[in-house]
C-alpha cells in the first residue's frame, strides 16, 4: 500500500469522485458539464497522491492546491446542477459536506507545508 493510499483527505476524494460521476450517470448532462466534472473531480484524487510523492514541500503544496482547487471547480458545477434542478437536493447536499471536509483538509496539509 502507497502512504497516500492510507489519508483520510484521499479516501474521501475517491468517495467524492464516484459521487460526481453517479451524478452524471443519473441524468444526460451537457458534454462540457460531464467533461468538467469528470475530470475535475478527479484530478483532485490524482493530485493528492502525486504530490503525496514528491520530496520538495513546494512540490508537495502546489499539487495539494492544484487539488483544493478542483474541489471548488466541482463545488460550482454541482451549485449550477443544484439551481437548474438536475440534482436532487439531498444528493447536493451530501456532495457539498464532503467537498468542505476535503477543502478543509486539504486547507490544513497546504498551511502545515507553508514555511
Amino acid at each position: 500500500m502507497f502512504d497516500f493510499q492510507k489519508l483520510e483527505v484521499y479516501k474521501k476524494s475517491k468517495i467524492f469522485h464516484l459521487n460526481c460521476k453517479r451524478i452524471l450517470a443519473d441524468h444526460k448532462h451537457d458534454k462540457y458539464v460531464t467533461d468538467q466534472l469528470g475530470r475535475a473531480s478527479f484530478s483532485i484524487v490524482l493530485n493528492i497522491a502525486e504530490g503525496s510523492g514528491k520530496a520538495s514541500l513546494n512540490d508537495r503544496r502546489n499539487y495539494f492546491t492544484i487539488a483544493r482547487g478542483s474541489v471548488f471547480e466541482c463545488v460550482a458545477v454541482i451549485d449550477i446542477l443544484n439551481e437548474e434542478e438536475r440534482i436532487a437536493s439531498d444528493i447536493y447536499e451530501l456532495n457539498l459536506k464532503l467537498a468542505d471536509e476535503i477543502s478543509r483538509m486539504l486547507y490544513t496539509m497546504i498551511k502545515n507545508l507553508t514555511k
